[in-house]
């Protein structure tokens, strides 16, 4: 009989066995002490079963030693001869943690246990026999307790081990605008590991096969170190060594050291960061952080596993589809009167067709944000232990359906704005109390449809902004000037500044500036805006509009000299000609118009981008009034020459990433017409603004 190569399945072991931990940890976090749900158990303990069997089958002896060991504390919670105490759950979740991580190694080829899984190992086994003090110091040895940024010992530098996972730059992130970032903290020394390089006939362009061993010599926080990889968290393996100071080494002379694993010098080419490389000490091997989860939990729907290639490429086809549609709707405008009433009719009826195929096509693409929001009971969990306050979550909308690639890359900026609700909005149980409210502070996600996008709110029940304190940062730093008073919308503007922060210390959570920038910025890359709205006392409300897709927008078409540019609706609040008394000329500002009760900037396109024969009279153009970052400009155009389905083609992919421009788009006639990025034509006019200032 042939042998069958167990290989060939490990792919669907290694999802369902994700999907299986995110159901485990779903299901530990809804116990109950007081009355355990005898459903919630058997979930737990199915899942577990189901990791030890499949890992047993394909030869993952670790991780299935590891999940006998749990199977056999929830066989006897099952059997009602254990209780779900605080203590049980959170060493469960610890294995949940440790397994996501032993699955990653596995799925690596790298051995699957290392010294964190083996410490809750060793908790699994002193709880069994019952001993609840041995494994409460298990469990401490697991992970090393945090150490108060104030009270670190003294060092000279960190070494840095930093292994993306393949997915990482499909997420957005880039490591070399991190290198960069780490460089600006001190002198920068990087090696690249190489060893995951395939053969050239197997790479994919766009995934991440290099890690990196890095060696900043800077006596910086931590936290700042940190800081730098906050978005990447769950899309890598990192681990921050210090370097010890000269004379914090030297006190530790007598201790006994290991002896490092001999470089791979085969597998290992220098990076240069710095001016000058400077060879790379060796760092030590580091414990795997815990996965990113699976995206999608299995349902009671059917479903079947769709290579995400196969989709673009069905994508494309639609595209194009789309293209020929409207090259067709323009030939009719020049066919034959006889024909033309037949002609309109078929075509009417190939643009229903065209669209019902798009929307058919693209709902493949879409996936509720539930894979998102399940993610934030576990962080409320941690985070509520950590920080010592009551939270209570609720989710509302999480079926709602958008683009896989919008929801891969809006889980980041959601987490923060999590984080940043329960550490910074919601008062400690005392304040709430003194303030007359409940104990429990209440943190609301929603998510819902507007039109054509997507409205994610984060809301919570906590102090709101501290306006005083915003406003008196602000002029610390020079925002605004000692004697402005801004109003509400303007000083909630100002939490959007770059580093800006108002916290009087720093911590693991928040405090260093980084943060609610990049929020924005992440949004904006996806075509979508942040708003925030706050109530003294009563809270604050977060506020994401982003688009259902990104492969194909709804914009307006117009003219600027020779050249065509499309603008998304999403971002157009309005459209006009202007009267000269209209115009005025503010120092600092240049020229502007008036809108409503205010002034806007007018931003000529023919001069933002270069296009020749352009309309250079503002009273002879349009203006079309678009919103980004928070901020209105008018964008001066020649002419509108109507709306129209743009299919976005990456310019980035073939040619290089152009300021104010997110993409192009072939349009009926056959020509190109570039996508205006609103939020980067509003930074390049605000930068020359200044520039001329």
């Amino acid at each position: 009989m042939a042998k069958v190569d167990l290989s060939q399945f490990h792919q669907t072991f290694f999802d369902e066995s994700l999907e299986g931990l995110d159901a485990m940890e779903a299901a530990l976090l809804k116990l109950d002490p007081a009355g355990v749900d005898a459903e919630l158990v058997n979930t737990i303990f199915r899942a577990a079963h189901s990791i030890k069997g499949g890992s047993a089958t394909f030869g993952f002896a670790d991780v299935a030693a590891f999940t006998h060991v749990a199977e056999e504390l929830l066989e006897e919670l099952r059997a009602g001869k254990r209780a779900a105490t605080p203590e049980l759950v959170e060493l469960m979740l610890r294995s949940v943690d440790c397994l996501r991580g032993m699955l990653d190694r596995a799925r690596r080829g790298a051995p699957s246990a290392d010294a964190d899984s083996d410490a809750v190992l060793g908790a699994l086994r002193a709880l069994a026999r019952g001993d609840v003090r041995a494994a409460d110091e298990a469990a401490d040895a697991a992970v090393p307790p945090a150490v108060p940024v104030a009270a670190a010992p003294a060092v000279a530098g960190w070494e840095i081990l930093f292994r993306p996972y393949e997915h990482l730059l499909k997420s957005g992130n880039d490591p070399v605008r991190m290198f960069r970032e780490l460089a600006r903290l001190g002198p920068l020394q990087a090696r690249a590991d190489t060893a995951r390089l395939p053969l050239l006939a197997e790479i994919d362009p766009e995934a991440c096969y290099l890690a990196w061993d890095l060696r900043l010599e800077a006596a910086v926080p931590r936290a700042a170190v940190e800081a730098v990889f906050e978005w990447v968290d769950g899309d890598c393996e990192l681990r921050v060594t210090p370097i010890e100071a000269p004379a914090a080494a030297a006190s530790m002379a007598d201790a006994p050291v290991a002896a490092p694993a001999p470089p791979a010098a085969a597998a290992i080419a220098p990076v240069p960061v710095a001016a000058a490389p400077v060879p790379a000490a060796a760092v030590p091997p580091a414990p795997a952080r815990a996965p990113a989860r699976s995206e999608a939990h299995g349902g009671d729907t059917g479903s079947i596993r769709v290579a995400i290639e196969k989709v673009d490429a069905l994508i494309n086809m639609v595209g194009e589809l789309v293209i020929t549609q409207s090259m067709l709707g323009q030939l009719g405008e020049r066919f034959e009167p006889s024909m033309l009433e037949a002609l309109r009719a078929g075509l009417a009826q190939l643009e229903r067709n065209t669209r019902e195929l798009q929307e058919s096509v693209m709902r493949i693409r879409m996936l509720p944000i539930s894979t998102v929001f399940n993610r934030f009971p576990r962080l409320v969990h941690d985070l509520e232990r950590k920080l010592g306050k009551q939270v209570h979550l609720e989710l509302h909308g999480e079926q709602t359906e958008l683009d896989k690639t919008v929801l891969e890359k809006i889980g980041d900026p959601l987490v923060h704005l999590v984080r940043n609700a329960i550490d910074h909005g919601l008062e400690s149980p005392e304040r709430r109390r003194a303030a007359g409210k409940p104990e429990a502070g209440t943190l609301r996600l929603n998510a819902y449809h507007l039109g054509g996008n997507i409205v994610v709110e984060v809301s919570d029940d906590g102090a709101g902004l501290d306006r005083e304190a915003i406003v008196r940062k602000a002029r610390e730093r020079g925002l605004i000037g000692a004697a402005d008073q801004p109003d509400d919308a303007a000083v909630a503007e100002l939490i959007f500044q770059p580093g800006f922060s108002t916290a009087a210390a720093t911590t693991d959570l928040s405090g260093r500036g980084v943060g609610m920038d990049v929020v924005r910025r992440n949004v904006n890359d996806l075509g979508g805006t942040v708003a925030v709205a706050s109530r003294p006392g009563q809270g604050s409300t977060f506020t994401i509009t982003l688009p259902l897709t990104l492969a194909i927008i709804d914009g307006l078409t117009a003219q600027v000299g020779d050249e065509h540019y499309i603008i998304p609706l999403v971002s157009i609040i309005e459209s006009m000609q202007l009267r000269r008394e209209q115009i005025n000329r503010i120092g600092g500002e240049g020229e502007v118009f008036r809108f409503r009760e205010g002034y806007l900037p007018i931003v000529r396109l023919h001069a933002l981008f270069g296009c020749r024969n352009a309309v250079t009279d503002a009273t002879q153009g349009i203006v079309v009034v678009v919103e980004g970052e928070g901020r209105r400009v008018g964008l001066l155009v020649d002419a509108l020459l109507g709306q129209q389905q743009a299919v976005i083609k990456s310019l980035e992919a073939h040619y290089r990433r152009v300021g104010g421009i997110s993409g192009a788009t072939v349009t009926g006639d056959g020509s190109v017409a570039l996508i205006v990025d609103v939020p980067g034509v509003v930074r390049l006019a605000h930068a020359r603004t200044r520039a001329a200032a």
